[in-house]
């Protein structure tokens, strides 16, 4: 991963920063189209403060105080929420250069828990001082509409899946959905490992465990994925493709 880039930087290191910020997780964020230099260094300031959470740590609870958001710089966490029945609904799954924290913008209560699913970093970014700065920088503030838009956008999607779609395109849609997500980083889009559990991905598609095992082992026979325990090496994604089609049986 890129070094951490210094708070303070000297202007005739402009360009040393913007180099940096150009290969971090966090340059959606940090370094949106159109800003200048000056706004740069502003925001860079502001990204100054760095959390370590070791693997099954909360980065925040349900139900505290909103203040910040975070944005991942290494790692992997999960989101889940406390259901009605005392059961806990994983929400989502988050990598490397997106953001944890915005359900509690509304309410500026969280709505969530936030867990590491191994050793991660995040850099905090206080969302009083983050609002007063993009109400300063119109196309900082842009961006971040567009991150928190991206995130209404996926939970529709998620919606979408648990309400529509049968097992084998449920999760054909997970791995596809990662698949591409790896890809934008810069990672194999083909072969990855999984950090979640097999029961923590039925939770989130709305499957028991045990379907999830056996819609695993139904692709392995298909020829559309390898699976080594966590470790996914995706053979077809055409024919993973075509299942959501309802193309493969």
């Amino acid at each position: 991963m890129p070094a951490s880039v210094p708070v303070r930087t000297a202007p005739s290191e402009i360009y040393a920063l913007k180099t940096a910020c150009a290969q971090c997780n966090l340059r959606e964020l940090c370094l949106p189209v159109g800003l200048t230099e000056s706004e740069t260094l502003r925001l860079d300031a502001l990204i100054d403060t760095r959390r370590k959470i070791k693997r099954g740590q909360h980065l925040y609870r349900a139900g505290t105080p909103f203040s910040t958001i975070y944005a991942i710089k290494t790692g992997f966490f999960k989101t889940d929420a406390l259901l009605e029945d005392g059961r806990y609904q994983v929400t989502g799954f988050q990598m490397p250069g997106e953001l944890l924290g915005l359900d509690g913008i509304g309410s500026e209560i969280h709505t969530c828990n936030s867990v590491a699913l191994e050793d991660s970093e995040v850099c905090a970014l206080p969302f009083t001082q983050l609002e007063q700065l993009t109400a300063e920088i119109p196309t900082l503030q842009r961006h971040l509409h567009k991150v928190m838009s991206r995130e209404i956008v996926r939970d529709h999607g998620v919606m979408l899946l648990l309400g529509t779609m049968r097992a084998e395109e449920r999760l054909a849609a997970f791995l596809l959905n990662l698949s591409q997500r790896f890809l934008v980083r810069g990672y194999s889009s083909t072969e990855f490992h999984l950090r979640m559990t097999r029961e923590e991905i039925g939770s989130y598609l709305g499957l028991k465990l045990e379907t999830v095992s056996r819609t695993f082992s139904h692709f392995q026979d298909l020829g559309l994925i390898n699976v080594q325990h966590k470790h996914i090496a995706i053979a077809n994604v055409q024919r993973l493709r075509a299942m959501l089609n309802k193309q493969v049986p």
